[in-house]
């Protein structure tokens, strides 16, 4: 491996997360306990057995739990998934890293989408290989250009990267645009990987609309998804994720990386997820998150509509994160003082675009906004942001050109 750039929003987070007053930063919906889920799944018994001495488990995660996670990608259009086509991982962001480390290295190109978790994108680079960025613009509401697509794959192509729903912007790609992108792929023996960890939380879609599929609803085999208990479930402290394929070859290299970085995951974590996605529980844990959402996002949007002319966003579809460009006499400001100062006189943490998000000079002006945490957070957040906006807004500094 080659040194990996620092990892920005996650230093981001690390340094200012633990002492904000409102944290408009965090990405997950707001976090639920152990007696919430009791409530949701309505079941008599604990999610945790406390006689059960604490073995290692099942190394590949529980039966059980892989069963429940297949019934998350179940759908009336493809073939369902068994628990043997999911591995359980210590979070999303240690499946990203095996569905990389397995199957990528020096010599290799891939393709990954843009702006995104800067995982996705410096992994991928640490291990030698070449990155084209595939490049999406608020301008044309942040969907991706098939045909330049078409035009970044190299004979050495081995990997192409989406994120579905999509950290930061809050854009989803409908099912003809993966429909595409997986014809592209099988024409060239590509193999996609999409990291789905916000999906199934579709809340903005409009009445009638279809939720988007997952990536492995085409039926192709070297199709990845990735995804967590942290940001649609709730439950980001039990450090639970997973990869989902079709490929029992994929799965299997992957298990065989994954001796090296976890044996298992903890037998306590594998129960309370396996609680949280049973039939009596998950449906009301996502309701719950889907209200939420639609509520705060809401209230976000009137705060964007009031400073129409400063602020400026494309509306999220889908997740939990919103990405908002602050502007003044239509220059972007300096995101990255905006919300130092902003975390600094009123104790709102946001996350700067062009230092978390962006390359060279991308994404300035922009904020990303987690707006699904508990409800008075949003509420009292907003409150302070817009107190920063009368006081301070017109002394902030401008992006440099």
């Amino acid at each position: 491996m080659v040194k990996i750039n620092e990892f920005a929003v996650e230093r981001w987070m690390d340094d200012y997360e633990t002492g904000a007053k409102h944290n408009l930063a965090e990405t997950c919906c707001a976090s639920v306990s152990l007696d919430d889920l009791h409530t949701f799944s309505g079941q008599e018994t604990d999610a945790i057995d406390s006689s059960r001495k604490q073995t290692y488990g099942a190394i590949r995660g529980s039966e059980a739990l892989r069963s429940n996670i297949s019934k998350l990608y179940s759908s009336n259009t493809s073939a369902p998934l068994s628990s043997k086509d999911i591995l359980v991982a210590n979070g999303a962001i240690q499946a990203n890293f095996l569905a990389h480390y397995t199957h990528i290295g020096p010599g290799d190109h891939v393709i990954c989408h843009y702006p995104t978790y800067q995982q996705l994108y410096s992994v991928p680079q640490s291990l030698g290989a070449e990155v084209a960025l595939w490049k999406s613009s608020e301008d044309k509401d942040w969907q991706l250009d098939l045909s330049e697509l078409k035009s970044l794959i190299q004979p050495n192509t081995k990997l192409i990267i989406i994120n579905n729903p999509q950290n930061p912007t809050g854009v989803v790609l409908c099912r003809e645009v993966l429909q595409k992108i997986v014809d592209i792929a099988r024409q060239h023996d590509i193999i996609v990987h999409c990291d789905e960890v916000y999906r199934p939380l579709f809340h903005s879609l409009g009445n009638g609309s279809e939720s988007p599929p997952s990536i492995l609803d085409f039926g192709y085999e070297k199709a990845i998804s990735t995804g967590s208990m942290s940001k649609a479930f709730s439950l980001a402290g039990i450090r639970l994720g997973w990869i989902a394929s079709r490929s029992s070859e994929i799965i299997e290299s992957c298990a065989s990386v994954r001796h090296y970085t976890l044996i298992s995951v903890g037998q306590l974590n594998d129960s309370i997820a396996t609680r949280a996605l049973s039939d009596s529980c998950v449906d009301n844990l996502l309701d719950r998150n889907i209200r939420l959402a639609q509520q705060n996002l809401h209230d976000l949007g009137i705060f964007v509509r009031d400073y129409e002319g400063k602020a400026t966003w494309f509306h999220p579809r889908a997740g939990t994160t919103a990405f908002v460009k602050f502007m003044r006499n239509g220059t972007p400001i300096d995101d990255v003082a905006f919300c130092q100062q902003v975390l600094e006189k009123k104790g709102v943490l946001l996350a700067p675009g062009s230092r978390c998000f962006g390359e060279g000079n991308d994404f300035k002006g922009y904020v990303r906004v987690g707006y699904v945490p508990d409800r008075q957070v949003l509420v009292d957040g907003l409150q302070a942001l817009r107190l920063f906006m009368e006081e301070d807004f017109e002394n902030l500094p401008l992006a440099a050109v």
